[in-house]
């Protein structure tokens, strides 16, 4: 099956019709291999019985409100692409062929309301509050889109499973992007016009479900804010935390200028930071398959692999860069010597980690891991010295060359081999 739609409806009688109809016409154009999955939640007029003399399949929804038929949707959906869509004809068919054209753009395409180009013919209080609800998701989240609510949707299935989706109402649309945008999957946002609902009542009653949303945003916004998120590196490096952005740049800066003019150099656990884009002849390689897929819109070579096995040649780069990796491994040879096999002769090692014998950087830890609950402090099982470092890098043929600090607590050394 190559595309499932999924329609959740209640008491959707005067339109339900029209929609399946229009549906048919449309989507047998683009894909003649489709299914119409119509998740009824508790309809007491002809909504059940006019979708299956259309020829959808009819679901009667187990558990509650419009997330809980999203989910039961998703679940018996055959497709490799599922779209969504409402019932009451404010979603037109006729745009599907541009969502569908855009998948291979994007795991997410969403009809958006509140992109430049988009737009709503709905009362007005209803649009104030659809779009303070997105800017507060959004900006709070830190997520480069304007439309998160729309339901108007085109997803490729196979990401869908590993989301863990907990919400029950409306909110479910805004976790479902934040989850999916924490992978690393893309997120692509279409102008579209949403109009009003042909018939009947409408079931959305923003305000009703305030606290649904808010507990929501609490639990993504957790989720944002922690390593979980394929983009928090990146994201630090534009932090509205002063001492971050500059940690963030100083790095960047030290690491770049150190590597520039060195040649092919591999950035070893280069996760979603900056520095691998600005590397002139950079390769990237990390274990956590979402940083990749975050990084990879930077157009720069990635791998995904262990430090412990490199899947490239001996003597293959001219450098290499490993900053703020080996804290996070138990203390072993096994790295180093991974990296020292890759590396030229005469080639540079860049290593950046915290200096545990450095009093700010113990106290910065402990603030860090009090305001920034769910960031990498928690994740130190190693902890270095200079001296500890050094000495181990010169036992097995790296020569010291050069020394800087962050803010006199994190060191970043260059070695040759």
């Amino acid at each position: 099956m190559k595309l499932s739609i999924v329609i959740p409806a209640l008491n959707e009688e005067a339109n339900i019709g029209e929609l399946i109809t229009a549906l048919h016409d449309v989507v047998a154009l683009i894909s003649p291999e489709y299914e119409i999955i119509l998740v009824d939640g508790g309809s007491v007029d002809k909504t059940r019985d006019v979708a299956e003399r259309l020829n959808a399949k009819v679901i009667v929804q187990k558990g509650r409100g419009y997330g809980g038929a999203l989910k039961e949707g998703f679940d018996a959906a055959q497709g490799e692409y599922i779209l969504t869509l409402d019932g009451d004809l404010s979603h037109s068919p006729a745009f599907i062929p541009q969502m569908w054209e855009a998948k291979t753009e994007a795991e997410i395409v969403v009809a958006s309301r509140h992109a430049p180009g988009g737009s709503a013919e709905m009362p007005r209080v209803r649009r104030l509050l659809s779009r303070m609800l997105n800017k507060v998701f959004t900006t709070g989240l830190s997520l480069p889109l304007k439309d998160i609510s729309s339901g108007f949707r085109l997803y490729r299935s196979s990401l869908l499973p590993n989301l863990a989706l907990s919400s029950s109402d409306f909110d479910i649309l805004e976790e479902v992007i934040v989850k999916c945008y924490a992978q690393g999957w893309r997120v692509k946002e279409i102008p579209f016009h949403y109009l009003p609902r042909k018939g009947g009542n409408t079931h959305v009653k923003l305000l009703r479900f305030g606290i649904s949303y808010l507990r929501t945003f609490r639990r993504m916004w957790r989720l944002r804010n922690s390593i979980l998120s394929a983009d928090y590196d990146a994201r630090a490096f534009d932090s509205r935390i002063p001492l971050q952005r500059y940690w963030q740049r100083r790095r960047y800066k030290i690491i770049t200028d150190l590597a520039r003019g060195a040649g092919s150099t591999l950035d070893v656990g280069c996760g979603s930071s900056r520095i691998l884009i600005g590397l002139e002849n950079g390769t990237g390689v990390d274990i956590q398959m979402a940083k990749l897929r975050y990084i990879r819109g930077y157009g720069k070579p990635l791998v995904n692999a262990s430090i412990y096995a490199l899947p490239f040649k001996d003597n293959a780069f001219d450098c290499v860069v490993c900053s703020e990796v080996i804290e996070h491994l138990p203390l072993g040879e096994e790295p180093f010597l991974e990296m020292w096999r890759v590396l030229k002769g005469g080639g540079r090692l860049i290593m950046g980690t915290p200096d545990y014998a450095s009093a700010w950087w113990r106290v910065i830890e402990r603030l860090y891991g009090r305001f920034a609950p769910g960031g990498y402090a928690e994740e130190h099982i190693t902890r270095y010295s200079k001296s500890s470092l050094v000495e181990l890098l010169e036992g097995q043929g790296f020569a010291l060359e050069e020394v800087h600090y962050v803010c006199h607590s994190e060191m970043i050394l260059s070695f040759r081999k």
